[in-house]
């Protein structure tokens, strides 16, 4: 049975997280040189680290950045934001939904006014596809096929990953824009769950799970499946028709040492060059007119979380860890809804 994170627990998380962001070596830190520039610690789910251990070396080399030395820690989006609280150093929070910066407002580490820019809070844009084997010998290509006989799916638990909060949206407004009630959207889910063996604790946890042989179908971010075709993972991807749109927030923590410098950081990942990388990468840029629509075409069904009630409504009904619809089917199916 789920219970809400103690300072205990948020003091533990924090401090493995900072344990496995000092033991990040040089996957952690930017080759910038030690010239004056200060540090800054990024703090992100687990997804763009390809994106950024490209964007950090291009920043070092911009006026602004020259200099500035980085460490970096990559986790559940859910379990990035309950370690910060905890008192994991951070000056910039890359995570994957608007909810987890949130609450570092609430906690008193973000400004209230974090989503007030052009942007909306946003540095990334993708949307959920079905990750399947090369040559899809199951032939996913709809919500219903993931409910076939002989279909295991993975996805990460969604009381310590974003991913997975994106993914239960995408599949139960997936039944809304098909014209099933809000009932029949719940069956689903619990139906889905049912085909899942095996809950991680991130989005790249999953995919691990994935990559190792488990399962026919990964629900994961268009980017992740694009990143790992690129590193050579023997898997297909598909776009269903109806998915959900995913944005993924930023913002500065206030507390930060160095916040000139984070403001700047977070002004260059928004700027076409680093755009351009996370395009690379497999994300829907934030600006539109670098979005390639022949490469990312919207499919025919793409809603957003507001059509949804929006993540306020949705983390009530739906994520609420004693009662919510996620807590009642995974208490079920014995499933744990446990975060630490």
């Amino acid at each position: 049975m789920f219970r809400s994170a103690t300072r205990t627990t948020l003091a533990l998380l924090a401090l493995a997280a900072l344990a496995a962001l000092v033991a990040s070596g040089c996957g952690g830190q930017s080759d910038a040189a030690s010239d004056g520039g200060g540090k800054l610690t990024l703090v992100a789910y687990s997804t763009p680290q390809e994106a950024y251990e490209q964007i950090i070396p291009a920043f070092d080399k911009t006026a602004e950045g020259k200099g500035v030395q980085f460490d970096q820690s990559y986790g559940g989006s859910g379990e990035q934001e309950r370690a910060v609280e905890g008192g994991l150093p951070a000056d910039v929070v890359a995570l994957s939904l608007a909810p987890d910066v949130d609450k570092l407002v609430d906690a008193g580490l973000v400004d209230s006014d974090w989503s007030k820019d052009k942007y909306d809070g946003f540095v990334t844009k993708s949307i959920v596809v079905f990750a399947v084997r090369k040559g899809n010998p199951k032939s996913i290509h709809t919500w219903d096929d993931l409910l076939k006989p002989g279909v295991e799916v993975i996805t990460p638990n969604p009381f310590t990953s974003g991913g997975a909060k994106w993914n239960i949206m995408a599949a139960y407004g997936a039944q809304i824009e098909q014209g099933k009630s809000p009932a029949e959207a719940r069956d689903y889910l619990t139906k889905l769950f049912d085909k899942v063996p095996v809950l991680d604790k991130s989005a790249r946890e999953s995919l691990q799970t994935f990559s190792a042989g488990k399962g026919e179908v990964l629900l994961a971010y268009e980017n992740e499946a694009i990143t790992a075709q690129q590193k050579g993972e023997e898997l297909d991807y598909v776009r269903p028709d109806q998915t959900i749109l995913i944005e993924n927030p930023v913002a500065v923590v206030n507390e930060s040492g160095n916040r000139n410098q984070a403001e700047e950081f977070v002004r260059f990942i928004r700027s076409e060059k680093a755009q351009r990388i996370f395009a690379e990468k497999g994300y829907r840029s934030v600006r539109p007119e670098l979005v390639d629509e022949q490469t990312y075409p919207d499919p025919p069904g793409l809603f957003d979380i507001d059509r949804l009630g929006g993540w306020s409504k949705v983390n009530d009904e739906f994520f609420d860890p004693e009662g919510g619809v996620i807590a009642q089917i995974f208490q079920s199916q014995g499933k744990s809804t446990a975060s630490d």
